[in-house]
């Protein structure tokens, strides 16, 4: 399995030791942090000292005595039986957040040490339990780690041809794989990108075994809500986290409180939202009132759509079967916008530093599914599920704020016009390379 951070994780390493910082992968639990920083330690560095905090009971109080960073290595050597040499090294320090004073470490890292490269990983919902522990602001790097997108995906079937070919923007020869494309990227819309669900379909191209595995991450999600937020607020998370399909297959503009529960208000699940956010697993996409820059200047944080994790566990939790999902039947097609936008979200995340948001009006005439701020110019980007060029709200958007580019992204062969460039689905990696 590939993954696309792992340059982002190269170029981490090769930065003079007074210019990089520690660097913690976030994510949601089950994204690959673990794999990802242990590939990376295999095959860039000589040897790899790891550390699991969570099983590493002998250790865990290594940073309670002092961050005397001699002795903490001399204590991670004896450990784990290996030796540390700078610059030859990676320590990775796994579920750092059952690490008391873990965290703070970091930043004597560091300040004391920087000629030692240090990876630190651990799950979103435990790290923020431990914010309070003096969390190293501006003393460490983060890495965000998302599911696998449709490029690694087909890199991980095996399909690493068909990426090529994207990658050379050969249109005429991309149409002409337009259906092979087509039945992989459904098959991703049912797998999606959690490393273990892709990995098994790699190897087994079954699908219940995919959805076995689905079906056991969200119970582990729904293990940690019990675990980690305040008592009183678990239930409605657990509310929130199931009513989000729903609102997704039903197109609303905005998320609507009132859909989870009649009398239900906005304050009642605001906590709920934020610790959701914050464990990773679900995306939220706030509405802009202008497409003018900055895009944050017209942002109205009431109005917003949330949006799932992973495209595979929207579709798990949804009982989509593989079936339904590859031949388009009628029940598919209830759920392919929502699915859709899904995924094109899903893509625009890999984009780094590269805020989403939706576009309506005040007026409540249009919508545009998705606004983004790239090369000094704000791109609409409306996502069709099938062979649909009408974007009657693309249009209006540009023709009032007169932008330059519009993207309209459906299952249609790519085409540039003077303003509105239409990507296929399966292409919308390159949005950056086309734009």
């Amino acid at each position: 399995m590939k993954r696309l951070a792992y340059k982002q994780l190269v170029h981490w390493k090769n930065k003079p030791d007074s210019m990089r910082k520690p660097l913690i992968i976030e994510g949601a639990r089950q994204t690959g942090k673990t794999w990802l920083a242990m590939e990376f330690g295999a095959h860039e560095f000589d040897n790899m000292v790891s550390v699991n905090f969570e099983d590493a009971e002998q250790i865990r109080n290594i940073f309670e005595m002092d961050f005397d960073i001699e002795r903490i290595i001399l204590g991670l050597q004896a450990y784990t039986h290996q030796t540390i040499v700078a610059g030859r090294t990676l320590i990775f320090f796994d579920e750092i957040q059952f690490a008391r004073r873990g965290l703070l470490s970091l930043k004597y890292f560091k300040e004391k040490a920087p000629q030692y490269h240090v990876v630190a990983a651990g799950s979103l919902l435990g790290l923020i339990d431990h914010y309070d522990d003096s969390f190293p602001v501006g003393k460490v790097e983060f890495l965000r780690l998302y599911p696998l997108g449709f490029e690694e995906f087909l890199m991980a079937i095996g399909e690493e041809s068909l990426v090529e070919l994207l990658h050379t923007r050969d249109w005429q020869t991309i149409t002409a794989f337009e259906q092979q494309f087509t039945h992989l990227l459904r098959q991703y819309y049912y797998v999606g990108g959690m490393p273990e669900a892709v990995k098994t379909f790699a190897e087994q191209k079954d699908y219940q075994s995919v959805r076995t595995i689905q079906s056991q991450l969200l119970k582990s999600y729904a293990n940690d809500f019990s675990k980690h937020p305040p008592k009183e607020i678990v239930k409605r998370m657990s509310i929130l986290w199931n009513a989000i399909p729903v609102q997704l297959a039903k197109e609303n503009r905005r998320f609507v409180y009132s859909a989870i529960r009649g009398s239900a208000r906005a304050k009642d699940f605001e906590t709920s939202i934020e610790w959701l956010l914050n464990a990773g697993v679900i995306h939220k996409v706030t509405r802009v009132t202008a497409g003018e820059m900055p895009l944050a200047g017209f942002e109205e944080p009431e109005a917003f759509k949330l949006y799932m994790l992973d495209i595979g566990l929207l579709g798990a939790m949804t009982h989509l079967d593989e079936a339904t999902m590859l031949s388009g039947n009628q029940y598919f097609m209830q759920y392919k916008g929502a699915l859709t936008e899904q995924f094109v979200l899903q893509e625009l995340q890999l984009l780094p530093d590269v805020p989403v948001y939706y576009w309506a009006p005040e007026t409540g005439i249009a919508e545009v599914d998705f606004v983004v701020q790239m090369a000094g110019k704000i791109v609409p980007i409306e996502a069709k599920a099938e062979r649909n060029l009408r974007a009657k709200s693309l249009k209006m958007f540009v023709s009032r704020y007169h932008t330059e580019t519009a993207v309209r992204t459906s299952l249609s062969p790519y085409q540039r016009g003077d303003v509105v460039i239409d990507l296929p689905l399966y292409a919308m990696s390159l949005l950056k390379n086309v734009l």
